[in-house]
């Protein structure tokens, strides 16, 4: 199962379509971990799982996703809700509610993985205002049984690092 995660686009749409087209042949879900700032139905976020941000007023999207792909639960959410800036806490407490392995936000702006009791926590990073780096990033997961790799990715396609986790 491999997914693409992209989160705080904050209304870019020329950026938005080509980091879309480069990869929706190649992945099985793409996931806008919202402030998005587009419509609904904005051309965009056609192949997209789109949640809300806190910066998403033009439309309605949903504040949550539970996303099944070959037996694996896939949690987004913005994070704004779940204080993801302070702690993790509410969000994995959330994760495990809904029996998720992987869980998707944004919000912070600032890239990063890591697996906390089981669950894969992954924040993409943001495709217009990075932040705790200059580059601006998306991620794709890629699961083959227990093994998860997060590559994160520059806006222009370049690899920028990965990492290999274990999930139990």
């Amino acid at each position: 199962m491999k997914a693409l995660i992209i989160s705080d686009s904050h209304g870019l749409t020329t950026l938005l379509q080509e980091i879309s087209e480069r990869h929706r042949n190649e992945v099985d879900v793409m996931i806008h971990c919202g402030d998005s700032e587009l419509e609904v139905d904005a051309n965009e976020l056609k192949d997209f799982n789109v949640v809300r941000g806190n910066c998403d007023f033009r439309g309605a999207f949903p504040e949550e996703i539970i996303h099944h792909e070959d037996g694996i639960v896939i949690y987004a959410t913005h994070g704004h809700l779940h204080g993801i800036k302070q702690s993790l806490q509410k969000l994995y407490y959330r994760c495990r509610e809904v029996g998720a392995r992987i869980a998707c936000f944004g919000h912070s702006h600032v890239l990063g993985a890591e697996v906390i009791d089981g669950i894969l926590f992954v924040n993409p990073g943001s495709i217009l205002m990075p932040r705790m780096r200059n580059e601006k990033t998306y991620a794709i997961i890629d699961i083959e049984g227990k093994a998860a790799k997060v590559t994160f990715y520059t806006v222009d396609g370049n690899v920028l690092f990965e990492s290999t986790f274990t999930l139990e």
